[in-house]
């Protein structure tokens, strides 16, 4: 099931956690044999490559409280283990994991970082 969202701007979308909001790569249209492969079947591969848009935060890492000075304020601010992937990588993920939105007409992936299976890390891949 995909999900649509209307008039939006992409630098609004906030990913939580350790999600990451990913921009599939357009798959190869045939197989090394010269075989060409329908859209139904490349969209049905269980690993599939696409370029990190947003990121997440990460992980949480649990607040330490002293209870042995009762005076201090005991809210502190959340601090997170950051994850890997950084705008504009490459990612290898497994298509499974991942949720489809559509966002003015383009289709995303928003997958947990556990999903991600490799990243290429490659100023050059933009140029």
């Amino acid at each position: 099931m995909a999900l649509e969202f209307g008039e939006l701007d992409l630098a609004k979308f906030i990913m939580i956690g350790d999600r990451v909001l990913i921009k599939p790569k357009t798959p190869l249209g045939k197989t090394q044999s010269g075989l060409y492969l329908p859209p139904t079947v490349q969209e049905k591969e269980q690993i599939q490559a696409g370029y990190v848009i947003k990121v997440g935060p990460g992980y949480p890492i649990p607040a330490i409280n002293d209870i042995d000075e009762p005076w201090k304020d005991k809210r502190e601010e959340v601090k997170y283990v950051p994850l890997q992937p950084m705008e504009g990588d490459l990612a290898i993920y497994m298509q499974k994991s991942g949720y489809e939105i559509e966002f003015k007409k383009e289709k995303y992936i928003i997958i947990p970082h556990a999903a991600i299976l490799m990243l290429i890390r490659d100023k050059s891949l933009f140029e």
